[in-house]
């Protein structure tokens, strides 16, 4: 069965996130567990974790269906002690906020080399750094999403991200979220049944499937190997639907969230109905 949901506010607090997901007919969703633009948050009252809990249950979410996504100024790969030592107790905070609502995912962005440090270098402290949070939490998932590879962005390739998991301690609560854009941004062909099955065999061959824990299903602006991360309503970018009939005829898709982050939200609830038409 395919999950389908889109990245909805969680404004106003916590516990609206499921209520916005349900109103747009999702089966899946995605939220900040924070203001994604800023270091600091009060941390959650019992109420809100309480709300969270029964919303969930009430619109039928369960925790495997929800991928929420951290604040983009992380950088668990940042050069600086100063740098990364800020980036890992706001991680930390983040996988704890899962923690406390129940949810077992957290999809990040890898980091960044920022032209200081090498990028095997990089990766490693990027890995350092989940073991860091794993060590400190219990339960929750750390979900490495693959970029575009945009500026000193790494995580575009699937051997970055298998060196990353390579270094994580705990395997069983390392994994990915493939975000079609950015995989095509990065260099990766797959509009068309032949790139689509080369590009993700070969995904499973370096990462491996076992590992895929979601997948944000977006059409892109920027054409095949941009390294620019833009992303469009379906079916009005360079990708065209074929891909995504793919995604929702893919049994190794089934049971994961699949996330819209397209830039419309007024079209959320006609694209999730879209692509369930695309099953056959």
């Amino acid at each position: 069965m395919k999950f389908v949901g889109a990245h909805v506010s969680a404004s106003g607090g916590v516990e609206n996130a499921p209520v916005n997901a349900n109103n747009i007919g999702a089966k899946a969703f995605a939220f900040f567990t924070k203001n994604q633009r800023q270091w600091f948050a009060s941390p959650y009252k019992e109420e809100n974790i309480i709300n969270f809990k029964a919303r969930c249950e009430e619109f039928g979410y369960s925790a495997s269906n929800i991928l929420p996504h951290s604040s983009y100024l992380i950088n668990l790969g940042n050069p600086t002690d100063e740098g990364v030592k800020k980036s890992r107790q706001a991680f930390f905070d983040e996988m704890q906020r899962c923690e406390q609502l129940g949810i077992t995912l957290l999809n990040f962005h890898p980091g960044s080399h920022l032209n200081e440090i090498s990028v095997e270098k990089c990766l490693d402290r990027i890995a350092e750094s989940i073991n860091m949070a794993l060590d400190r939490t219990t339960g929750v998932c750390a979900v490495l999403e693959n970029t575009a590879g945009q500026g000193t962005n790494l995580g575009h390739t699937f051997e970055q991200l298998a060196h990353i998991i390579d270094k994580v301690q705990d395997k069983s609560r390392v994994g990915v979220c493939l975000d079609t854009a950015h995989t095509l941004a990065a260099g990766y062909e797959i509009r068309t049944r032949e790139t689509y099955d080369e590009t993700f065999n070969k995904f499973d061959d370096i990462v491996g499937f076992s590992y895929l824990k979601g997948m944000h299903i977006n059409d892109s602006k920027k054409e095949l190997a941009s390294r620019v991360d833009r992303h469009d309503s379906l079916g009005k970018g360079l990708m065209n639907m074929d891909l995504f009939s793919f995604i929702m005829n893919d049994p190794r898709m089934d049971n994961l969230p699949l996330i819209m982050e397209t830039p419309d939200e007024s079209l959320w609830a006609e694209e999730i109905q879209l692509l369930y038409s695309l099953q056959k």
